[in-house]
């Protein structure tokens, strides 16, 4: 029961500290990649962050698989 405890508490301390740097605007990177997608034309805008998605994906995998090694 207290490595369920430990694990919640490390997730709410991550997502706090996302909060806040999104609050700051260090995230102002995100959509603006290569290979993020916008189509606009008359009044419709389409946008895919294909890139920034993958890049995301990519990192939570890894610091998800090094957090299940170590708890």
């Amino acid at each position: 029961m207290r490595e369920s405890g430990v694990f919640i508490a490390l997730v709410g301390a991550v997502i706090l500290v996302v909060g806040l740097l999104v609050a700051a605007g260090a995230f102002g990177w995100f959509g603006r990649l290569p290979g993020d997608l916008r189509f606009s034309g008359g009044n419709a805008r389409v946008y895919f962050p294909l890139a920034s998605t993958l890049l995301i994906s990519v990192v939570l995998t890894v610091v998800v698989n090094l957090l299940r090694r170590l708890l």
